[in-house]
């Protein structure tokens, strides 16, 4: 038996913010990334929640990969000011943050109802619609990720007006995020046929239209194309789950501080190519996920006459994205510890890693080890 359970309404499209107008005389917790108050963004928000029928408070306190004690302050502030509602906007990380603050708020202060409304400035993470929060440990530099039906967002708010200016460098971050969040639940073991289905469309979208958004930031189909695909893989892998793509880049992301979207980039040809079980030039004895490598490869209108020549050109079609991001390949540019130690450290955090368990297949320390000797 399966279960299916879309949690979240959506609303999407031009002017899609207005439905912040629908709250009146609520007492408003807004999370948001710095950039939202430097940018006078947040006057978005403050406008549509009606002057004089709100009361609201902002706290902006929000890093990358938020950390442990970001979340006690904010669930501090929430007890203070005793809000209606949350109201999170900005990138993963604010409506991370968010989740786990609300969570954790409710849980400590007994909330009965704190409805959550997340409105994401960047297209990748798919956390408006996801149970899932990753929040970082710093002293132990460790990412846990938080899993619960209770950290869904009530509603998410798509507009795309709020991602125009999104620079080149994070709209490629992003999107190679949500590719990997869409290709991963496509082979996770929990895949069925809804979470595919969405995967199958977000996957289409964004090779259409992440290039696109990338060179021309003010084209609007594009960005409305991504938001919708960063959203649609978020609903596939929340239902689907992930895998060792994933695992790899927490470690990874804690011990190095490169951008989360940019190490899924980095990992997922050479994740593919070890979940298909593909060696060198010997295609025998294949892993069932190559089939499903093989029929995104057909999809998208690749060569795929077997299941390893369609994993294959996925592999290349990936790559060719990539570099058309200006994304790297491998680690070689960054001034990083890679030691042998360091790889089996990250190795022994991704096995732990939750995101492990749903892989296609189980890997062991020494497959980890052999991914990452691959990228340096």
């Amino acid at each position: 038996m399966e279960k299916i359970q879309l949690h979240t309404v959506i609303y999407s499209g031009k002017n899609a913010l207005d439905r912040l107008k629908s709250f009146n005389d609520k007492r408003v917790f807004i999370v948001a990334d710095p950039f939202i108050i430097e940018s006078n963004i947040i006057e978005e928000i403050k406008s549509r929640l009606k002057v004089g029928q709100n009361e609201w408070k902002v706290f902006s306190d929000i890093v990358p990969d938020p950390p442990v004690e970001n979340v006690v302050a904010g669930v501090q502030e929430i007890a203070a000011f005793k809000p209606d509602l949350v109201v999170t906007i900005g990138g993963g990380s604010a409506i991370d943050a968010a989740k786990a603050m609300k969570e954790f708020a409710s849980k400590i202060y007994n909330y009965e109802k704190l409805p959550l409304i997340a409105v994401p400035t960047t297209s990748g993470t798919g956390s408006e619609v996801t149970s899932f929060s990753i929040i970082t440990d710093s002293s132990k530099g460790v990412k846990y990720p938080l899993v619960a039906d209770s950290l869904l967002p009530e509603e998410a708010i798509l507009d795309t007006e709020l991602v125009q200016s999104v620079p080149k460098t994070i709209t490629a971050d992003t999107g190679m995020d949500a590719l990997t969040h869409a290709i991963e639940a496509y082979v996770a073991t929990n895949a069925n046929e809804f979470s595919d289905a969405l995967a199958e469309k977000a996957i289409r979208l964004i090779f259409d239209y992440l290039p696109e958004a990338y060179h021309d930031g003010n084209n609007a189909i594009a960005r409305e194309k991504m938001h919708q695909a960063s959203t649609m893989a978020g609903i596939a892998f929340n239902a689907a789950g992930l895998g060792i793509n994933h695992s790899i880049a927490h470690a990874c992301g804690a011990k190095f501080h490169i951008p989360h979207g940019r190490l899924n980039a980095i990992l997922l040809p050479e994740v593919i190519l070890y979940n298909a079980g593909l060696e060198g030039y010997l295609n025998t004895d294949l892993n069932p996920a190559a089939d499903k490598y093989a029929y995104l490869a057909q999809m998208l209108r690749l060569p795929a006459t077997n299941s390893a020549i369609g994993t294959r050109s996925l592999i290349k079609s990936i790559e060719k994205l990539r570099s058309g991001l200006g994304m790297p390949a491998d680690f070689k540019g960054y001034d990083i510890e890679y030691t042998e130690a360091v790889k089996v450290d990250i190795a022994r955090s991704a096995l732990q890693d939750s995101c492990t368990n749903t892989n296609p297949i189980q890997p062991k320390n020494e497959d980890i080890v052999a991914i990452l000797a691959n990228l340096r």
